[in-house]
């Protein structure tokens, strides 16, 4: 009983979220996804307008985008991290991870073709992998 209050102290009157494999710690990680999600939806229809008022070249874009996957990946891994509790970098790895599965699904899903989607696959797995860990890592 006194570990557990120990815990409960530590993370404002929580219980510490010692498996986040349960379902509410799943339930929680499906809720990251979708705010990541609905986040890169936001910033990606605030460069459009950017391209659309400005005319933006094309590497500015190319660059935006590759921005806002890090910043959102990061985003999720540091949620992630925070509730997780311990393996902090792993949990945001895990979210980088997952946020690349989906936005390459979909990018099969829609292109129909592995082609378009291999030339920067490795390089934006690493992005999106790399960023959601460095999220975990820096959560407190």
């Amino acid at each position: 009983m006194e570990r557990m209050g120990r815990m409960r102290s530590k993370n404002k009157g929580e219980p510490q979220m010692g498996n986040m494999l349960s379902g509410e710690g799943i339930l929680f990680i499906m809720k990251c996804l979708l705010f990541s999600y609905v986040l890169t939806a936001g910033l990606l229809l605030l460069l459009a307008l950017l391209l659309y008022r400005f005319s933006l070249q094309e590497k500015i874009v190319n660059i935006g985008i590759i921005v806002i996957y890090i910043a959102v990946t990061f985003l999720a891994g540091l949620l992630a991290g925070k509730r997780a509790g311990s393996r902090k970098f792993l949990w945001g790895l895990c979210m980088g991870t997952l946020y690349f599965a989906v936005l390459a699904l979909v990018s099969l899903a829609v292109n129909r073709s592995i082609a378009d989607v291999a030339t920067n696959f490795v390089t934006v797995f690493c992005l999106c992998a790399g960023s959601g860990m460095l999220g975990g890592m820096l959560a407190h």
